[in-house]
């Protein structure tokens, strides 16, 4: 028997975009997302159908446990799913991050700097966050631009991510930095 998580957390919206907790039935997205070489590359490689359900329920276990977690995104207009993004802190991580993972078909549209950017207000805001980072390998020229985008930098931090066994520079803004540029 399922049980009807959307109770877990918000719904969130941007101009083009719908953010909702994820569900089991994202998982027929994502295995597609999580097959493709070039989405997959910098943030554990391919994975397996079983991986990639057991990654979907550690994101929905997330939920339950930190009352927040990555969103499922959704076309406000069409209701195509486009990606992942949103707040993240599994055991093991430097501090709270903000992660995206958007379908290659979505890229080079503005697709995870716009969700990203309503996760930033989301963790400020609601969540109270101080900062927060994005773990981003120093060769994804694609991530690099959406931090940079939503205003974040590189902190100059690398670090191993746990549970990958590869290092990541450390991208991330504080509110006092999201606050000035809402100004």
């Amino acid at each position: 028997m399922a049980v009807d998580i959307s109770s877990f957390g918000p719904r969130l919206e941007t101009e083009r975009l719908i953010l909702r907790v994820p569900v089991e039935a994202d998982i027929e997205h994502l295995i597609p997302v999580m097959a493709d070489e070039q989405t997959a590359e910098f943030i554990g490689g391919v994975q397996t159908s079983p991986h990639v359900w057991r990654g979907l329920a550690g994101i929905i276990g997330h939920w339950a446990i930190r009352g927040y977690g990555f969103f499922s995104v959704e076309d406000k207009t069409t209701g195509e799913w486009l990606g992942r993004v949103g707040p993240w802190y599994p055991y093991g991580w430097p501090q709270e991050e903000i992660g995206w993972t958007v379908k290659r078909e979505a890229w080079g549209k503005g697709i995870a700097s716009e969700a990203a950017e309503r996760c930033l207000a989301f963790v400020f805001e609601d969540l109270a966050w101080d900062s927060v980072i994005h773990l981003i390998d120093e060769n994804n020229r694609g991530s690099q631009g959406v931090a940079r985008k939503i205003g974040s930098r590189n902190l100059g931090k690398p670090v191993e991510v746990a549970g990958f066994g590869v290092m990541a520079d450390q991208w991330g803004q504080t509110k006092a930095d999201w606050l000035a540029r809402q100004r």
